[in-house]
């Protein structure tokens, strides 16, 4: 079991290592739309991007046993893509540490906890990690459809583009 769940514990740390690519990619392009051309798209885009950042930072807190202070999933205030950006950077660091150092116990082991709409709620900490690091696809996948609508070319944020770009050697034919 030990074998499994450090293979877990590896590829939990990929997927973080995955988002926060994705993440830099999908921010970097979002910087392209220009706000006074297409301010409502560039806000939508904002606030997904947003809510996906406050689902992480929920979900930080129930894993640490700490209080999130949030309400809902989004915030009312919209943050600037640069303070957002920011944020998640640290917030993405945050994770692919703590992906990296849990033990096989604390992957296994189950957090109570209460979703922001006053619903109960029990995963275990690989249950909750799981989440955290594939929630955002969706949410991504509606940016990239604002992105191409505005005339900016989505980034590729397939896990196997990642895998190829961060370890080339797995082009190479053994």
């Amino acid at each position: 079991m030990g074998a499994i769940n450090n293979t877990l514990s590896s590829l939990l740390q990929s997927l973080f290592r995955h988002k926060a690519w994705v993440n830099e990619g999908f921010h970097a392009e979002l910087a392209k739309v220009d706000a006074a051309t297409h301010p409502s798209e560039r806000h939508t885009a904002i606030r997904l991007l947003n809510h996906i950042h406050i689902v992480d930072r929920i979900f930080a807190a129930h894993l640490t046993g700490q209080p999130h202070g949030f309400s809902a999933t989004n915030t009312t205030e919209t943050p600037t893509l640069d303070a957002l950006r920011d944020a998640v950077v640290t917030c993405d660091g945050w994770f692919i540490e703590y992906a990296g150092a849990l033990t096989s116990q604390a992957l296994e082991e189950p957090i109570d906890f209460v979703f922001t709409d006053g619903a109960n709620g029990r995963m275990t900490r690989a249950e909750m990690l799981a989440h955290v690091a594939t929630h955002g696809s969706y949410h991504r996948g509606e940016v990239g459809r604002i992105l191409t609508q505005v005339g900016v070319p989505p980034p590729r944020d397939l896990y196997t583009v990642f895998l190829h770009q961060a370890e080339p050697q797995r082009r190479v034919r053994a």
